[in-house]
């Protein structure tokens, strides 16, 4: 049988492919939406039905530690698989986290909010659910951020009403403040500590996981190049990372530093925003941000250093583990206990 290569077709035989192929990608997609709406529909219904029977209606009430147990058993006896005592548990949650069904939003899938119902804190659980939203996250980026403490880490520099608006509308990005953390997490460099290594190695390693380093910078960056070359009075000199930000409309640069930042660090940083807002900035670009990633950091020294200078010249650090959520936890409690609203 022969084959006739697609180049040799006529326009209109292409053009009738070009509708059938976007057609079934259209209605596949449709179809996979459509399972999903029933799958959470479903499964937030059985949660229901579970919690009014061993309740009676009150979800403070403790219910029989053998009812999930029966329930796997006989579930699965007539429908087979899908209904194992965990899932039933999920799905238990699932309506007690998110008791009003109409709210739901069926832009997630179940599997978003099997991870979701995880979260026993309802001001961070609604953060992550937000979030999700805005960013689109995959589930396994949902289980990373969760996992690195997003929430946590962006509501440490913040007050009682701001954690409070992170929770009410997900993270907002209006303002350089905005977009960054003061620690940054890199553990999927799975670089050992204690383990000496360069800054060209960290470089190096963020460039060749630069998908989840972009996920860990957050919503709105585009990478640009890396030892990005300037030239100034004759000296070349070489930025490590370059983004833009699409929302903010600006770029963003990021110097690398494996020991504590010194203030010539914060100088040099301060002169590549300088000979960026003149020479690489285009009509309708506002002016850079800055960003000095360290190991180590100094308040008092930052303080000092930056003193008169730009507003959007940051120093954060970063660590090469997951952080201890529980510590985190703890302190943002103990902000939301203590400060006046």
């Amino acid at each position: 049988m022969d084959i006739v290569k697609i180049d040799n077709l006529s326009p209109e035989y292409q053009k009738l492919l070009e509708q059938i192929s976007r057609r079934y990608v259209e209605g596949q997609a449709q179809a996979m939406r459509s399972v999903n709406e029933s799958l959470i529909d479903t499964n937030w219904n059985i949660g229901k039905y579970i919690v009014e029977y061993e309740q009676e209606g009150n979800p403070r009430a403790k219910y029989g530690s053998k009812l999930l147990e029966n329930l796997s058993r006989d579930l699965t006896l007539r429908h087979g698989r899908g209904f194992s005592r965990s899932n039933l548990n999920y799905m238990r949650q699932f309506y007690l986290r998110f008791p009003i069904y109409e709210k739901l939003s069926h832009k997630l899938s179940w599997s978003h909010y099997s991870e979701l119902v995880k979260i026993d804190d309802e001001i961070e659980r609604s953060f992550y659910y937000l979030q999700n939203l805005l960013e689109n996250w995959s589930v396994p980026e949902l289980r990373r951020q969760k996992d690195s403490g997003l929430f946590m880490r962006l509501a440490l520099s913040k007050d009682k009403n701001e954690i409070l608006k992170l929770a009410q509308q997900g993270q907002i990005i209006e303002c350089p403040e905005d977009i960054v953390k003061d620690i940054y997490v890199l553990e999927f460099l799975k670089i050992p500590e204690p383990h000496n290594y360069s800054e060209t190695e960290l470089e190096t390693r963020l460039i060749d996981n630069l998908q989840q380093f972009l996920l860990e910078l957050g919503k709105g960056f585009t990478f640009v190049g890396r030892q990005y070359r300037i030239v100034v009075n004759n000296i070349p000199y070489r930025i490590d990372l370059v983004f833009y930000h699409r929302i903010l409309r600006c770029f963003v640069l990021i110097d690398l530093k494996i020991n504590e930042v010194k203030h010539n660090d914060i100088g040099q940083m301060n002169m590549y925003m300088g000979y960026f807002a003149k020479e690489e900035n285009y009509e309708g670009d506002n002016p850079p941000i800055g960003i000095i990633l360290s190991k180590d950091k100094d308040e008092l020294l930052v303080e000092y250093a930056t003193y008169g200078m730009s507003s959007q010249l940051f120093v954060s650090k970063y660590q090469l583990y997951l952080p201890n959520k529980e510590e985190l936890r703890n302190l943002i409690s103990s902000q939301l206990n203590t400060e006046e609203i």
